[in-house]
């Protein structure tokens, strides 16, 4: 596989572990103009019409008067099917889809915001102010209240400083209950989102 050919068929993104760039693979290898064998072709044109089966270097012709490439669309069928089309907007606008994808399942991540039964209430604010920027972004928050030794025999009281820090958030952003305040083995918990 040439250079040129690797680049055609990957998405480069920011981010990952290092920092650096990310490379994506779109699609498999898809075969375009001179690399496709297949002596006939199936042939649909940039409109969805069928231009029916022809010889390759016609379709060839075809594809190079109307400054277009020839892509295989499929191999399983004899002859394979080839479609009239601007490779490069293909590419372009497969890797766009594949950078939304990307930003759909980096915006649906689960953070966790831990507050402590006596926490002051600037630290309760602080608390909060994260809480918002992680909803604005899209993220579920996971608010967890740890009880330690006689903490736990507090339980109403934790469940008011829950309460508390919900209605702090519900001032400002409109907030949907995921699951419900719910007793742990070692605290409360319960998940938030974005309405």
């Amino acid at each position: 596989m040439s250079f040129e050919a690797f680049l055609s068929s990957v998405a480069l993104c920011e981010g990952g572990d290092g920092g650096g760039l990310q490379i994506i693979y779109l699609f498999k290898k898809l075969l375009i103009n001179n690399q496709i064998r297949s002596p006939r072709v199936r042939v649909i044109d940039e409109a969805g019409k069928q231009l029916g089966i022809i010889p390759l270097q016609e379709a060839l012709q075809i594809a190079k008067g109307r400054n277009l490439d020839l892509m295989q669309v499929t191999e399983r069928v004899e002859p394979p099917v080839c479609k009239l089309m601007d490779y490069g907007k293909y590419i372009y606008s497969e890797q766009k889809k594949a950078r939304k994808e990307a930003q759909k399942q980096k915006s649906g991540q689960l953070k966790q915001i831990r507050i402590s039964l006596g926490i002051s209430p600037h630290d309760l604010e602080v608390k909060t102010i994260q809480a918002k920027k992680f909803l604005k972004r899209g993220d579920k928050v996971r608010i967890e209240m740890r009880l330690r030794g006689r903490e736990r025999s507090f339980g109403q009281l934790a469940r008011e400083k829950m309460s508390k820090f919900t209605e702090i958030l519900k001032g400002s952003v409109a907030i949907k209950i995921e699951r419900e305040l719910k007793k742990e083995p070692r605290g409360l918990t319960m998940i938030i989102s974005k309405e």
